[in-house]
């Protein structure tokens, strides 16, 4: 791949020289990237999840970690799937396609409401704090984010916009036409990936942010849907949204993603705005030194 990138500066990349596939043919069945991606996103994040709840102030115990793994994964698949239909595909409701995930269709915005419900539903059958909860989730959201873009480009899928001004990076895509494009993929991957990840691994571990009840998730929030609303512009909409694209000036995504850049903003605000906790959660039965924030 170095080969065609150093050669990218006068030639426009191929990407199907690449020698990239969708998946590991096991010969009676094909594991598909993408669902790789989809469990190391979980996988990653629950273990992650589960050192952070080793470190003072947890707002849970471990048990509701493996609760939280469980159904933080229904409700992004669900919730991913559904949302797909009402924000993209509203044709498909009430139809047996709406179900049908094997042909792609994922929202992002979607499985967010998805993930969320699931943690309200975690928090209210355990008595935990929602909020505090969420903080802790958003730090991990950023894997499965990168995990899933890496997996879009390896696929040759949700290819970007055709370049205006050559640069070295252009890629043509299989069924994409000859225009050389962006490759949004890789932009999303460290933009809603990366990114994130390194922003909220370092309010986590090396500073006190967890303290504060809001401004963890306030951060995610507003970064992975800024870097989400600037990715938009170089993404190819969607066929059958492109005229709603070009008469709005936006397209859907950036549209849903104002309002969560708005959100996050504004949990940031309120989190500064109020004084830290002086402790997390302590399990039944269990006892922590008292900490001073």
């Amino acid at each position: 791949m170095l080969d065609f990138l150093a050669a990218s500066g006068a030639n426009v990349i191929n990407w199907a020289d690449l020698g990239l596939k969708e998946g590991i043919d096991l010969g009676f069945f094909t594991l598909r990237y993408y669902s790789l991606a989809y469990l190391a996103g979980l996988i990653v994040g629950y273990w992650h999840l589960r050192k952070m709840l080793d470190a003072p102030g947890a707002p849970m115990a471990k048990r509701h970690a493996d609760d939280l793994f469980f159904y933080c994964m229904i409700g992004i698949i669900v919730g991913g799937r559904l949302g797909y239909v009402v924000f993209y595909r509203p044709d498909m409701l009430g139809t047996w396609e709406m179900f049908n995930t094997l042909g792609g269709g994922m929202s992002f915005h979607g499985g967010l409401i998805g993930t969320v419900l699931a943690i309200a539903f975690v928090s209210w059958r355990g008595g935990l704090s929602f909020i505090r909860v969420c903080d802790y989730i958003a730090v991990n959201v950023g894997f499965g984010m990168f995990f899933g873009r890496i997996a879009n480009f390896i696929n040759g899928e949700l290819w970007g916009r055709p370049v205006e001004s050559a640069v070295p990076w252009a890629m043509r895509f299989p069924g994409a036409g000859p225009e050389p494009r962006h490759p949004s993929q890789l932009y999303e991957a460290g933009l809603e990936g990366l990114l994130v990840v390194v922003v909220m691994l370092a309010l986590f571990w090396l500073t006190r942010a967890r303290y504060r009840p809001a401004l963890l998730v306030g951060v995610f929030t507003a970064v992975i849907s800024a870097g989400r609303f600037v990715v938009e512009f170089f993404r190819e909409p969607d066929a059958h949204l492109s005229e709603f694209a070009a008469q709005s000036g936006l397209n859907m995504g950036q549209w849903l993603t104002i309002p969560l850049i708005l959100l996050g903003l504004g949990l940031v605000a309120w989190a500064l705005s109020r004084p830290p906790l002086s402790s997390g959660y302590v399990p039944s039965g269990e006892a922590k030194e008292p900490e001073t924030a």
